[in-house]
């Protein structure tokens, strides 16, 4: 199956990358603070993102579990990442839509598409045992991971549709054969004056 990554799911990519990591682990919070240059606190509050001199921090719940904070750093990392500025300056629909933007980084950045294409996660598996293996993997909750698998194998489903239509418009509608020797040797006479022209013209 050919999978189109999305923009998003590209980006999120390339951020993992460029911090050098290729895959899960239970350092991978951390991995991406100290490559960014962001500063993780815990505290007695809602998770949210603050900068301060031009450097970022994001605080953490001390009351949820290491999973419920790895999600909330995705979905605070989403404001990092697309949201410049003081939140409070801006109406609540706009303010709506960031947290909507938000929360589809979280599922992404969490529990990343290249990464998933890798284990070759089959759709063909019991969808329960898909969940399990998610949570235990990415580090996430199990209502988390049902969502972004539920996700990823609907992406899944319309690229192998995708494919199978591609494939049979393909047979409806076969491209040309290859030229006439004809239409091959005018071509390379058109190149060829080409050439001399541009050999004129510098000269």
């Amino acid at each position: 199956m050919i999978y189109q990554m999305t923009p998003l799911e590209a980006r999120i990519r390339d951020i993992y990358l460029q911090a050098g990591i290729d895959s899960p682990s239970n350092t991978v919070m951390y991995d991406f603070a100290q490559h960014y240059e962001i500063w993780i606190h815990t505290y007695p509050g809602p998770s949210r993102v603050l900068k301060r001199n031009g450097l970022f921090s994001i605080l953490l719940n001390d009351s949820i579990s290491k999973e419920e904070q790895w999600e909330d750093f995705g979905h605070e990392m989403g404001h990092v990442i697309k949201h410049v500025g003081n939140q409070h300056v801006f109406n609540q629909s706009f303010k709506e839509l960031q947290e909507f933007q938000a929360n589809s980084f979280m599922y992404h950045f969490c529990v990343p598409t290249f990464m998933l294409l890798k284990d070759e996660i089959k759709l063909d598996s019991v969808f329960q045992n898909e969940i399990d293996y998610i949570s235990q993997t990415f580090n996430v909750t199990k209502s988390f991971a049902k969502k972004r698998m539920s996700h990823f194998r609907n992406q899944c489903l319309l690229a192998k549709s995708d494919a199978e239509h591609r494939a049979y418009m393909e047979s409806r509608h076969p491209k040309a054969g290859p030229y006439m020797p004809e239409t091959v040797e005018a071509l390379r006479k058109l190149e060829t004056i080409i050439e001399k022209r541009k050999e004129k013209n510098h000269a």
